[in-house]
């Protein structure tokens, strides 16, 4: 720009040439803004406008156990709370070891024996609170397993938001250089193959299993299947189950793997079904044509020009992520915020709002 510039630019005068420079500099700039807007951040998070950093919160604390620091948090959640869950139940159980009737082997061995098959809620019957001091500890441990599995689940179906919203953000990046069927294709086949190893590590689990009681516990193969099924879908009928301390032992490790192997295969279908689901949504959002019709709906001003932030606003709505609800919460957030009503939010506006507030 001419050094003469600046006073025309104080009068609010520009070039038609350094108009445009300042309306290209202006677009990439909310180009910028909205590539790195891909998902909702939380409310505690804020960005540099220059770098896409956070500025108001620490870095996430990175574990001191190295198997731990490339472990989703939810997933490491849950271990900490399973371990713990485990640890006080195993010494609570070893302490009233001497209240607990039937086929004993080891004090530690069935004190976690009988905390695992608790939390599974398999219940063979092999082992039970034989007093009112060991049934009420039986009775808390049940109901605090159940919450232990609770909590799994809602984890469970966090991870389900998350693949979904991640699943939308990739579509809509791939499609800027393959079509929609590309997109589709690839998305699908990793959760496939996911659902095919889960089976298959299941599949080998329940042979695992099988051949075990067959050589240690000395079953007939069918009964052996049969203690396998009851135990796996936790239905533990109790009259078949491990009773040798090697049995126990090698139970500890198998029914946790095998049941929570099951849920996650469920997890895996149940996730499977619901992309499905969303994969037809995608393909219809990706390959519809807009009509002049969705571009008056679009037009949220009613200025006849549809911005990013408007084209953006109503792709969300027809995907049925937000309602009108959720807009009109937003933009009397915004009408509060903005307190010398121009339409945009500076820093003085946020303290005058504040200080007025």
């Amino acid at each position: 720009m001419s050094n003469h510039s600046a006073p025309l630019l104080a009068r609010g005068h520009l070039d038609p040439m350094d108009q445009d420079l300042n309306q290209n500099s202006l677009t990439s700039s909310r180009k910028r803004r909205l590539r790195r807007c891909r998902s909702a951040p939380r409310g505690d998070c804020m960005y540099n406008d220059d770098e896409d950093v956070k500025t108001d919160e620490p870095p996430p604390h990175r574990s001191i156990i190295p198997m731990f620091r490339d472990l989703n948090p939810n997933l490491r959640e849950v271990i900490l709370f399973f371990v713990l869950y485990l640890t006080t139940g195993t010494l609570c159980f070893y302490l009233v070891r001497n209240q607990i009737s039937g086929n004993k082997t080891n004090g530690v061995l069935d004190a976690i024996y009988f905390c695992v098959v608790t939390m599974t809620t398999v219940g063979y019957g092999d082992l039970v609170p034989s007093s009112s001091t060991s049934r009420l500890l039986a009775c808390a441990f049940v109901f605090s397993g159940m919450v232990l599995v609770g909590h799994l689940l809602s984890r469970a179906a966090d991870y389900l938001v998350e693949r979904q919203e991640t699943l939308l953000a990739k579509a809509f990046d791939l499609h800027k250089t393959v079509g929609p069927t590309e997109i589709l294709k690839e998305l699908h086949t990793k959760l496939r193959h996911k659902c095919y190893v889960t089976f298959l590590v299941l599949v080998v689990l329940v042979l695992v299993g099988t051949i075990f009681l067959v050589m240690f516990e000395k079953m007939p193969v069918i009964e052996a299947f049969y203690c396998v099924c009851s135990t796996v879908t936790t239905l533990g009928y109790g009259d078949r189950s491990f009773n040798s301390g090697t049995g126990r032992l090698f139970a500890v490790f198998w029914i946790l793997t095998s049941t929570i192997c099951l849920a996650q295969f469920f997890l895996y279908v149940a996730e499977l079904n619901a992309e499905t689901k969303q994969r037809e949504l995608v393909k219809w959002v990706l390959t519809r044509r807009i009509t002049n019709n969705d571009l008056e709906a679009a037009d949220l001003d009613g200025d006849g020009v549809i911005v990013a932030a408007e084209f953006i606003l109503y792709k969300l709505k027809e995907m049925g992520k937000i309602d009108e609800e959720d807009i009109d919460g937003i933009l009397q957030e915004f009408e509060q915020l903005d307190y010398d009503d121009s339409g945009t939010l500076t820093n003085s506006d946020l303290i005058l709002s504040q200080t007025t507030s």
